[in-house]
């Protein structure tokens, strides 16, 4: 591949020189910040690198899930964090979501509102009583949002499942298409003249008083201003407040099955959903926690064991499946999970640390990173 020092005139005019905002990550954040950025400056240049062919990280590799948060998640949550932490992230994810719909649209999104249910395990504790109906109270205050929330009994008799005891259904929350998401993300910042150079590493910047020189894999380009959005990529910029973190997932052959929705079990470790014929299974990172803290994508042979009993256990039991492929994705976690968005120097931003919610968070953060400029 060609350095940026074997480029032509045209070549350097184009894509290397007079930029106002260089942006790391071609993932949702990246490009919601560039379209952010685009509606504030509608005529400055700005350009997207990417060091995958295609997004590497989370974007195109969750199980599209766009939801905010299950009561088990959540009262866990409450738990680790103050309770106004929790409140705001949570606002973030459906102010997030709002976006994101308004921007690409619903049918671009292959929206469906499936609702979703949090599964609680026969040997689990159930929720203490007036716990949901508090949450769906704040809920109303804070959101306008009626009736979030409720205990659902007749589940198992619907799906199928074994091994649960209780569920909390959610009738907000929808799956999408996220291959779909990312390409009219993309088509979006094309026809707003963003630029994107694809197979680019940002290897190391310096900023200075006038602008940022950014070093790749291929030279050095400059810009007014980074942004970092590279998520699960942006350990070595926060070492105290990130990590990487490995989620596997894997998808069955299409079969017969009577599962229809969004499942989420486990606070959230496990999580799963179909895609017409076929189930998507996905999850188990606290298995394992200090093996999947990595931004390798590689499989994890104890993860992926309890994800294939769990379908043959409780998801689809007493049911033949084959597992067609698999596929792992690195988001970005902390010790709290409202996102970073931040401004290391006048020149460098970043808006990091998603904590599983991307899908949900990613173009609130692609908005409050616009505005540090």
């Amino acid at each position: 591949m060609l350095h940026f020092d074997q480029l032509s005139y045209w070549e350097r005019d184009q894509y290397l020189i007079g930029n106002t905002f260089v942006i790391a990550g071609a993932g949702l954040v990246g490009m919601s910040t560039a379209l952010s950025l685009r509606e504030r400056f509608p005529k400055e240049k700005i350009i997207i690198l990417e060091r995958g062919y295609l997004p590497t990280g989370a974007s195109t590799k969750n199980a599209g899930f766009a939801c905010f948060g299950s009561p088990t998640e959540i009262q866990d949550d409450f738990q680790h964090m103050p309770s106004e932490t929790v409140w705001e992230t949570i606002a973030l994810r459906l102010q997030g979501l709002e976006l994101l719909k308004n921007r690409v649209g619903l049918e671009a999104l292959a929206y469906q509102n499936c609702g979703s249910w949090d599964l609680v395990k026969e040997h689990d504790p159930i929720l203490e009583s007036g716990f949901l109906a508090a949450l769906n109270e704040q809920f109303k205050l804070r959101f306008g949002l009626n009736n979030v929330y409720r205990q659902d009994n007749q589940f198992i008799e619907k799906f199928g499942f074994k091994g649960y005891r209780t569920a909390y259904f959610n009738n907000y929350e929808s799956s999408i298409d996220t291959g779909k998401m990312i390409a009219k993300l993309y088509q979006l910042c094309i026809e707003q003249g963003i630029q994107f150079l694809f197979s680019t590493t940002v290897q190391n910047w310096k900023s200075n008083t006038i602008d940022v020189q950014i070093e790749t894999n291929h030279g050095s380009i400059s810009g007014d201003h980074l942004f970092i959005c590279t998520n699960g990529f942006a350990q070595s910029y926060f070492p105290n407040d990130l990590q990487p973190a490995r989620a596997q997932v894997l998808i069955t052959k299409p079969l017969h099955h009577q599962v229809k929705g969004l499942f989420h079990s486990d606070r959230g470790y496990y999580y799963f959903r179909d895609i017409g014929p076929r189930i998507l299974l996905g999850g188990g990172r606290h298995l394992d926690f200090i093996s999947e803290t990595t931004t390798d994508f590689e499989k994890n042979d104890k993860i992926r064991s309890a994800l294939i009993q769990k379908l043959k256990e409780e998801i689809l039991p007493d049911q033949a499946f084959e597992i067609d492929y698999e596929w792992s994705g690195i988001m970005s976690v902390g010790t709290e999970k409202k996102p970073l968005i931040r401004s290391l120097n006048k020149n460098v931003h970043a808006g990091v640390r998603m904590g599983g919610m991307g899908v949900a968070i990613g173009s609130a953060v692609g908005k409050a990173l616009s505005k540090l400029v």
